[in-house]
């Protein structure tokens, strides 16, 4: 009755506007003032008048079936989302820009429309409908004495929901932008040597295989290892499931091996293109950003984007292409390996003969040759590297330390070698002359040895008048030796005659 006197005020106002019919409005004026008469007379009836609840209530259901009869187009977001027997049952709600609740309501989609509507929604989304998601629905008003307010819902425009898909895509781009996410890992360099790469991909998918069909060739023929783990890539638990596959594959892989693998892939294969939904989560694409290795992905859509193409270090349309780069990558270094090692190869042989026909000279002249040789084998490895700098900048700069270090140790070494082997050869020339004197002396006396032995033969002591006496076959020394009951020899220097001792004292 208020809005019905503020209207009477307004309809009495423009009467005092000339362009405004008079006549017309005395008769509005007439009209507001009759149905206030009535309004007025209906209360003054109504007073005292007591009703049951389910008479009030169905009065209410009366007014609101006449005036909402028909179907409107309400924009609202789903708190809560519950199925029954085919019939689904759904929380509405509208917040404030301070994310205050303003308004809610119960709303249900009666099973003989569910199946389409919901159908329709998926194939055109790519998700499917859930708590959450801000929708445009169809429906109208009902209301039931016992079960109170609700909507029903006859239909849901996909199109609004693809455009908050849309600017919630857009909104977590420019964060990860504004962050400095979306360069991160995209700065990291090309590995100059890909010699293991970990792999997360859905378990038994068919992109899955095609990448593994030459992957398992490289691994087989030792030019690369490939280490697998698997998620769920579509689906609501996808994003989660991918963050845990990779967060564990890379601790596992440093815990092994000590180091950082060379590459992280992230491959599916084809299928619905609106199962790519799923892979636009801010967290998911900061942490594939935030990888210390580049990472590589092939989806395997060609037009479609997600999230973690825009924060990969390279995109890729299939995972068919994503080993199809790996293997061209081993290709390049190996034919720039085997080119630079037949330079360096050509380089040392010449350097070898050139110290074989000056190896007399000083050693001032080996080490001026040796620093020559050091400068020409950095130039030239200088000169490679920077050919190949663009794929290979930061280990590049590794192998760079690496070989001053090594040519540094080898020419250390090098003379270290020459420096021992001039004193080992002095002190060997030194213990052999001292050998030689000690064995000149031992010569000198073994021949007076031999004189010795010599002069002092038996035949020599016969000759002079001595007897030798035997008894069983051996010479006896001394008297108390012999035995009494058997006979003696006595040899003497012209021959033997045989004795018989008679008594022993």
């Amino acid at each position: 009755m208020n809005q019905q006197a503020k209207r009477i005020a307004e309809l009495v106002e423009n009467l005092y506007e000339p362009s405004q019919d008079v006549d017309e409005l005395h008769a509005k004026i007439a009209a507001e003032l009759s149905d206030l008469q009535a309004q007025n007379d209906t209360q003054t009836q109504l007073q005292g008048v007591q009703l049951a609840l389910s008479d009030y209530l169905e009065a209410v259901k009366l007014v609101i079936s006449d005036t909402f009869d028909h179907e409107v187009w309400i924009h609202a977001e789903i708190r809560s989302m519950s199925s029954k027997g085919g019939h689904y049952y759904f929380e509405l709600a509208e917040e404030n820009d301070d994310g205050q609740i303003i308004a809610s309501c119960r709303a249900t989609l009666w099973r003989y429309r569910a199946s389409s509507v919901l159908s329709k929604f998926h194939q055109s989304t790519g998700r499917a409908l859930e708590a959450g998601a801000s929708v445009l629905i169809k429906a109208s008003a009902s209301f039931h004495a016992q079960y109170g307010f609700s909507i029903n819902i006859s239909d849901i425009d996909p199109n609004y929901t693809l455009g908050e898909l849309a600017a919630a895509y857009n909104a977590m781009l420019k964060r990860l932008h504004d962050e400095g996410l979306t360069q991160l890992n995209k700065a990291l360099p090309v590995p100059f040597d890909i010699r293991h790469v970990v792999v997360i991909a859905p378990e038994n998918a068919a992109g899955l295989g095609d990448f593994r069909a030459e992957a398992d060739r490289l691994a087989a023929a030792g030019a690369c290892q490939f280490h697998y783990h698997h998620a769920t890539f579509q689906g609501n638990h996808a994003p989660n499931e991918i963050r845990i596959a990779i967060t564990h594959g890379m601790r596992q892989f440093i815990d092994t091996h000590q180091h950082l693998p060379d590459l992280l892939v992230v491959i599916r294969g084809g299928g619905a293109v609106g199962d790519l939904a799923y892979l636009n989560d801010y967290e998911l694409a900061a942490l594939i950003a935030e990888q210390p290795v580049p990472v590589w992905v092939g989806i395997g859509h060609e037009r479609d984007k997600v999230l973690i193409d825009e924060v990969a270090h390279t995109r890729f349309d299939t995972p068919s292409k994503v080993i199809g780069a790996i293997e061209r990558q081993l290709i390049s270094i190996t034919q720039d390996a085997k080119i630079a090692m037949q330079k360096i190869q050509a380089l040392s042989q010449r350097q070898l003969m050139h110290a074989k026909n000056n190896s007399a000279n000083s050693m001032q002249s080996i080490q001026s040759s040796a620093t020559k040789l050091v400068f020409l084998a950095k130039k030239d490895s200088r000169h490679e590297m920077n050919r190949t700098k663009l794929i290979a900048n930061h280990r590049l700069d590794k192998q760079k330390t690496h070989a001053n270090t090594l040519y540094h140790a080898v020419q250390v070494n090098a003379t270290k070698q020459v420096n021992h082997a001039k004193t080992h050869a002095s002190a060997l020339l030194d213990s052999h002359r001292n050998i030689k004197d000690k064995l000149n002396h031992l010569k000198n006396y073994c021949r007076h040895l031999q004189s010795l032995i010599m002069i002092q033969h038996p035949a020599r002591t016969l000759n002079k008048g001595y007897a030798l006496i035997h008894q069983e076959g051996r010479i006896v020394s001394s008297s108390a030796k012999i035995d009494a009951n058997k006979d003696l020899q006595i040899e003497f220097h012209d021959g033997k005659i045989s004795a018989t001792p008679h008594s022993s004292k």
